[in-house]
């Protein structure tokens, strides 16, 4: 892959992120401009979501030991909850892929994404030792209590209309 191509990719991925966070319903936007060409099928671009949704939350993991160093628990919590707020489509898109996948293909790569993601949570937090399938039993607790407590925070864009009747409006049709 050439670095142009590798940028390419990389502009391409992030308005799909965009579209995928603005629309929040859990399609895979392959209607975004270059997605067919770049990525080829649903399947590339959902693993290219799973890649940075697992990047993100381990990065932010990481930053939350740093500040949480003596609850592991809870900041693994956080982080999944942080990495949440910040990608809310990639993870309407998992979610709704890991529920309704669209071939045994595509469900496998999710099921396999899905134990990766909760080794890591259950890791992270020193709860286990292993990475096995008791440790991903593990994880979807720590997931479970990250989306049980987690409260999303809906901020207003910047180029949302002004007036407080306006963003009343805007927040009912969204």
């Amino acid at each position: 892959m050439t670095w142009t191509s590798f940028h390419n990719r990389g502009e391409i991925l992030r308005s799909v992120i965009a579209a995928a966070d603005a629309r929040r319903d859990g399609l895979l936007p392959m209607d975004v401009e270059g997605v067919s060409e770049t990525f080829g099928d649903q399947l590339t671009l959902l693993g290219a979501l799973s890649l940075r949704w697992h990047t993100r939350l381990a990065g932010h993991i990481e930053r939350e030991l740093m500040h949480q160093p003596l609850d592991l628990e809870s900041a693994v919590v956080t982080a999944w909850q942080q990495t949440a707020q910040e990608l809310p489509g990639v993870r309407a898109v998992l979610d709704r892929h890991r529920a309704e996948p669209l071939d045994a293909a595509m469900a496998e790569a999710m099921a396999k994404a899905t134990a990766k993601e909760r080794i890591l949570l259950a890791v992270m937090a020193g709860q286990v030792s292993s990475q096995d399938a008791a440790a991903a039993r593990v994880g979807a607790t720590l997931e479970d209590k990250a989306r049980a407590s987690f409260r999303p925070v809906h901020r207003i864009p910047a180029d949302s209309p002004a007036g407080l009747l306006d963003r009343i409006k805007a927040a009912l049709a969204a």
